[in-house]
């Protein structure tokens, strides 16, 4: 039968869990400079507050659109 501390432990591995996955999602590495996808100085403000950054605003915002409607496309989830 478990008992508090079993649940406290199995709650601090899997707020650990959650941490590590969201930790894998952001890259850390060096930012570019310049936007990997239509070549755009990439602000400093914006390599400042998200390290590792590849891509600009504009760019990065239509990839998360085309990201979105491709998840919508693939669950059936689209309207036609």
């Amino acid at each position: 039968m478990a008992d508090s501390m079993d649940f406290v432990q199995l709650r601090v591995e899997e707020e650990l869990a959650r941490n590590l996955a969201n930790a894998k999602q952001h890259p850390t590495g060096a930012s570019e400079f310049f936007c990997l996808s239509c070549d755009d100085v990439i602000p400093e403000a914006r390599r400042r507050a998200l390290p590792g950054v590849s891509l600009c605003v504009t760019c990065k915002s239509i990839d998360e659109l085309k990201s979105a409607h491709l998840k919508n496309a693939t669950h059936g989830d689209s309207h036609e």
